[in-house]
């Protein structure tokens, strides 16, 4: 039974990562349509459903894998797996830091406001992006295989 329900969770935030990359893609395109033009309707609504993915649904992913995930794999003697959680956590901080520069962007390019700078959008997606989409691959390839393992082990362990 708990092994259905953990399954469950890691349904859930693949499927996050999954929506995430999704997001990024798309608002990598919708940056750069507005290089030539600026968004119609449909873009400005696409904007604000991005900025209110990033503003909540990311951040509450990673409240959730702080608070269960990360502890865990922190109290683990391998010093190299605590390197690389530490490194993930720090990873988060910055994710926060880019997206609080950002998302006052998207919200005004939703509102229909065309003040932004877009050399400075550009950049700032561009860096964005490319520490979500490490960061996530960092996650995929070691935190989730390995949180993933453990628990099967002790459902077997206690069964």
């Amino acid at each position: 039974m708990a092994i259905a329900r953990e399954s469950m969770i890691f349904i859930a935030l693949e499927d996050c990562h999954r929506q995430t990359l999704e997001h990024l893609q798309e608002l990598e395109g919708l940056v750069g349509t507005m290089e030539t033009d600026h968004l119609d309707a449909r873009g400005q609504s696409r904007m604000a459903e991005i900025e209110s993915f990033f503003s909540s649904t990311a951040r509450k992913h990673h409240a959730l894998e702080e608070r269960y995930f990360f502890p865990p794999l922190l109290a683990d003697s391998e010093a190299g797996l605590v390197a690389t959680i530490r490194i993930l956590q720090q990873d988060h901080g910055w994710i926060e830091e880019n997206w609080l520069e950002l998302s006052p962007q998207l919200s005004a390019i939703a509102s229909g406001n065309h003040w932004v700078d877009m050399a400075e959008l550009h950049h700032g997606v561009q860096v964005f992006s490319e520490l979500v989409r490490l960061h996530l691959t960092l996650e995929d390839s070691l935190v989730y295989p390995l949180t993933r393992a453990r628990l099967e082990e002790s459902a077997l362990a206690t069964a």
